[in-house]
């Protein structure tokens, strides 16, 4: 058992001669338990150095080596869930030396994907898609003739999303030769393990039993009361000792639960396994940060740590931290529900990350985390606020993109009175494209009635979630990742007026239109041009007098945001400009028509020209072209016409 992150790189003589899977199975069975002792330091030191997901890594290290022990990847294909699992499949195919690049730019990504690795069969970034795509895969090897073998592996609350069960009801519909592997590290399903189980699996899983079984259908099939009393019984069995019948009765011939950490177990009934036909369900029970003591102790605060950082000798000198801007709608949230007994705060699984920690305590009663559903909690808010309850919904950008069917005709086409506290909006660092909240803006603009707030520092998002929930109908905030700017943050809970900006620079010739936090950066690049600067707060509705204004004494226009360029906040204030036919000169800067990989939130940013220096760059390129136009011009009249 580990008691703390090591400093040094632990010795791992036998990890060191593994670096992909055929020198993996090259191995005796009974070298593997030292593999994954050896598996398990590493892993630990070396998510130490870089940070990242943390638990749910030390909790498949047994089944990791199991599963590339007996299947022979990258031909048979495994299809990890929620890619918090994969830092040691990664380690044991041929990345173990690139662990220290993972999240870094130009290193490992943080979830498998396909451009990475041949083992990495499939990208993951949200959960629930092993099951559909190893369907998919399983499917396809049956068209092409291949025997390849397909396994999903799903786990970490990913059984909770509609999408999961989809997969599961189309793969006993077409009788897939696939196996399910659900990894239950929550004890969500059954703490039904021990020695009984563990024999029951051996049982289930073996040919004999199978062929036994088989026969029996065949042979009791012409005598129908014989063969509902032999099914029923078999059903009866397995329910008293293992909680398989829902599995069984969508078509899956389920096995389990059994010990995650059991190695020779897991790899026996693995190999039994392989060789069956049809859709296959393996219940595998582990512990989230096993080997950890501090994560097997606290495995939500343990899902993922930051890296060591070296100790300073006076650490008196350090300053405060900051408020992240989901504290500060965790505080709002509490604050709004002792003045209003309307609200109810809704996530879908993310309590600590959208810190509802809070207001969960105080007010169970009106707090529901409907787990890994994100369709499903905004059709639950639309049905309160069919009944007169207020409804938050706090949910990330990116999960958000998941009910956007349900965003549009559950909330929005009944002009519903719901509010949306988006969190991790606009670039997320090393989590890289697959967790980003690029898209938002775009995706939410065109709907109609829509309420959009862009909050450019804390006490901003803290008065825009008072306007949005005072708001009648759907209305929307999104903030950062991370901590703001330390700004002094009120403790009211009044609203701003509805669609005004406001002037923050005043200047000439060019104006920065800033849609959120960008606004510092825009202030900044302001300096060097004597640039007005506006904090526009609102994309809906747009604050069109100012606008106008703006447009009628400067030249330039420059909008920027932290979100896609193509149909975002830029785009509306050009429709605006060309629906009343106002002619001015317009850059929108953003985030450009591709996806932003891994690296950290300042280099995303300089990437994409949306720090001080990048805006600053863009405009003196825009203003040196247009004098050289202008000079041009001037050269090319003729005394006559000037």
């Amino acid at each position: 058992m580990l008691h703390e992150i090591p400093k040094k790189r632990p010795a791992t003589p036998l990890l060191d001669q593994v670096e992909n899977p055929d020198q993996l199975r090259a191995l005796s069975a009974a070298q593997l338990p030292q593999l994954a002792d050896e598996l398990r330091a590493f892993l630990v030191y070396s998510v130490g150095q870089t940070g990242g997901h943390f638990g749910a890594g030390l909790g498949v290290i047994e089944l990791t080596i199991a599963l590339h022990y007996i299947y022979n990847t990258p031909e048979d294909r495994l299809v990890w869930d929620v890619g918090h699992q994969t830092y040691p499949h990664k380690i044991l195919t041929n990345r173990k030396n690139l662990m220290p690049t993972l999240r870094k730019k130009n290193g490992l990504a943080a979830f498998p994907k396909r451009i990475e690795s041949p083992y990495d069969t499939f990208g993951v970034g949200h959960s629930s898609t092993s099951i559909s795509a190893a369907l998919g895969m399983a499917v396809s090897a049956k068209l092409k003739n291949e025997t390849r073998q397909s396994v999903a592996i799903i786990g970490d609350g990913a059984m909770t999303a509609g999408l999961a069960y989809e997969a599961l009801n189309h793969a006993a519909d077409l009788k897939a030769n696939m196996l399910v592997i659900l990894n239950d590290n929550d004890m969500s399903i059954s703490r039904n393990v021990g020695g009984l189980s563990n024999y029951l699996a051996k049982v289930l899983s073996s040919k004999t039993y199978q062929y036994i079984r088989e026969g029996s259908k065949k042979a009791l099939h012409s005598i129908p009361a014989a063969w509902e009393l032999a099914r029923r019984t078999e059903e009866h069995v397995k329910g008293m000792v293992i909680p398989g019948t829902l599995f069984e009765e969508m078509g899956f011939n389920y096995i389990g639960p059994i010990d995650g950490h059991n190695l020779p177990m897991l790899i026996q009934t693995l190999d039994k396994m392989k060789a069956l036909e049809g859709p296959q369900f393996l219940h595998v029970v582990t512990q989230k940060g096993k080997g950890f003591s501090l994560a097997e102790a606290d495995p939500i605060g343990y899902h993922a740590i930051t890296k060591l950082e070296p100790q300073t000798k006076d650490n008196t000198s350090k300053q405060p931290k900051k408020p992240k801007y989901c504290n500060v709608f965790g505080q709002w949230l509490y604050d709004m529900a002792v003045d209003d007994e309307r609200l109810v705060g809704i996530t879908p699984a993310m309590c600590g990350g959208s810190d509802l920690i809070k207001f969960s305590e105080c007010f169970p009663e009106r707090y529901f985390d409907v787990a890994i559903a994100e369709q499903h909690s905004v059709t639950l808010a639309a049905g309160m606020a069919c009944e007169g309850m207020k409804p938050v919904v706090a949910i990330y950008s990116t999960f958000l993109q998941r009910a956007y069917d349900q965003l549009i005709h559950d909330v929005a086409l009944q002009n519903l009175d719901v509010l949306f506290a988006i969190d991790r909006a606009g670039m997320v660092g090393e989590d890289g494209p697959t967790h980003g909240g690029c898209y938002d803006i775009a995706y939410m603009r065109c709907i109609p009635n829509i309420l959009i707030m862009t909050p450019s520092d804390e006490n901003e998002t803290r008065h825009m979630l008072s306007t949005g929930f005072l708001y009648s109908g759907l209305a929307s905030v999104r903030y950062p990742r991370g901590a703001g700017t330390g700004i002094s943050i009120d403790n009211d809970l009044n609203p701003l007026p509805i669609g005004k900006g406001v002037v923050r620079r005043q200047g000439s010739q060019v104006a920065i239109l800033a849609f959120g936090t960008v606004l510092s950066s825009a202030l900044i690049a302001a300096e060097m041009f004597d640039a007005t600067v506006v904090d526009m707060r609102f994309v809906k509705p747009l604050d069109e007098a100012l606008i106008r204004k703006l447009a009628t004494c400067h030249t330039l226009l420059v909008t920027v945001e932290e979100g896609c360029v193509m149909g975002g906040a830029g785009s509306a204030v050009n429709e605006f400009l060309q629906r009343e036919n106002i002619s001015v000169t317009v850059i929108n800067q953003g985030i450009p028509d591709r996806y932003i990989e891994a690296a950290s939130h300042a280099i995303q940013l300089s990437e994409c020209n949306l720090d001080a220096k990048g805006i600053q760059a863009v405009i003196s390129e825009r203003l040196s072209y247009q004098t050289q136009k202008q000079l041009t011009f001037t050269k090319n009249k003729t005394p006559s016409t000037l």
